[in-house]
């Protein structure tokens, strides 16, 4: 492969690990933002 390639290739895998850890951090926060409104939930029973 080319230079030109390979850091275009470097490149895109950079971009695309901020992409995947961006949703991971979201689907974290969710699953805290419903974990925590479960429990607020359930002191009324």
């Amino acid at each position: 492969m080319s230079e030109q390639v390979m850091k275009n290739l470097i490149e895109a895998a950079g971009i695309m690990g901020k992409g995947m850890l961006g949703i991971f951090v979201v689907i974290g926060l969710i699953a805290i933002v419903v974990y925590l409104l479960t429990k607020v939930g359930n002191k009324g029973n």
